[in-house]
């Protein structure tokens, strides 16, 4: 196998994913591609460790050449068979093969035409069954996961390494309508700039992943984490998150119990003037979950009251869908897709 990993991630955000690699000592950056960061990654590194990437996926074949017509599915094909000739070894108790696909621009094949291209040829050496993704249905839990990712005339063959995709946190138990994808909420955490930092607050935390997200960069021993929202069963959600995350392996609440979770509506967050180092927020889009409370048809009484809890030299980092609020210097915007949305991180100030 080639000696590189891939991180894949959210549009947008793959600066931010590259940044973690490097700062982590994960690994050794080589490019930065649509959705995609390559790099070689550290001796012994703990991959698993990524938060701002969706997945991450060791390489097992780079092939060039493919185009964008169907002859590209036979030369997939082929690299597949190679591939697979190399392939000697399974894990224990792995009975079944899955391949997901993607690819930038248009071609004449779909991606279930090159899962099944190149499943069944990996399939084949390994004597597992390669399960399709044609007809719509999931691969078994435990499946052995195969990825392959085309732009321009470049493809690559990689396979994850564990028995999940990163963004499928294991102590997100519970959920509401609207929650934030756990990568993205980590992006946000890391423009944040939580270093030695004592107070984030979020005041619509939803199922509370902003601020679990926001734990491990956190690294004060003290800091606290206060989550805010109109809805009752978020709060009780978040709770329930926040508990299991504390008891998973290496948990990201591992030292100690920084989060307090209170039903409080978003237009008079219950935290004194100036008594938050750091603001965290999406705002209810009006699409899955609607404004309620003071923030009913106007989002102003919500971003008043982030203006009043910042400390002076405090930061808001905000997922924003229509336009940067007002009231805040702007210090950095991230533009991604979501969802099929395209909203802005925006890292603001208070003041004009």
């Amino acid at each position: 196998m080639h000696s590189f990993a891939m991180a894949r991630s959210v549009r947008g955000i793959e600066a931010l994913v590259a940044a973690e690699i490097r700062g982590s000592g994960l690994g050794v950056v080589r490019e930065t591609r649509h959705r995609e960061v390559w790099f070689e990654a550290a001796p012994g590194a703990d991959l698993r460790r990524l938060r701002t990437a969706d997945d991450v996926l060791l390489a097992a074949a780079v092939v060039d050449g493919v185009g964008h017509d169907r002859t590209a599915l036979r030369r997939l094909a082929r690299a597949a068979r190679d591939l697979g000739a190399g392939l000697s070894a399974r894990a224990d108790g792995v009975r079944v093969l899955e391949v997901s696909a993607s690819f930038v621009g248009r071609r004449t094949y779909t991606r279930f035409d090159i899962e099944d291209a190149v499943g069944a040829e990996l399939a084949r050496p390994l004597r597992l069954t390669y399960h399709s993704r044609r007809g719509g249905g999931r691969p078994p839990s435990g499946a052995m996961a195969w990825r392959v990712t085309i732009e321009g005339d470049r493809a690559v063959i990689a396979v994850r390494p564990g028995d999940r995709p990163l963004h499928r946190r294991p102590y997100k138990t519970a959920s509401v309508r609207g929650t934030l994808h756990p990568p993205l909420a980590a992006a946000m955490a890391r423009l944040a700039r939580l270093e030695k930092i004592r107070t984030v607050v979020d005041p619509c935390c939803g199922a509370g992943t902003t601020l679990i997200e926001a734990r491990p960069f956190a690294q004060g021993a003290d800091v606290r984490l206060a989550g805010f929202d109109h809805d009752r069963a978020a709060v009780t959600a978040a709770s329930a998150n926040a508990r299991a995350a504390a008891e998973s392996p290496g948990g990201e609440n591992a030292t100690g119990r920084p989060f307090a979770w209170t039903v409080a509506d978003g237009g008079r967050i219950p935290v004194a003037d100036g008594g938050a180092d750091r603001v965290l927020v999406n705002p209810p889009w009006g699409r899955q979950v609607p404004p309620r409370g003071l923030l009913t048809g106007d989002l102003r009484p919500l971003w008043r009251e982030v203006r009043r809890v910042l400390a002076a030299d405090g930061l808001a980092v905000a997922l924003v869908h229509d336009e940067i609020p007002r009231g805040f210097t702007v210090e950095d915007v991230v533009e991604v897709s979501l969802s099929g949305q395209h909203p802005l991180i925006a890292v603001l100030r208070p003041g004009r």
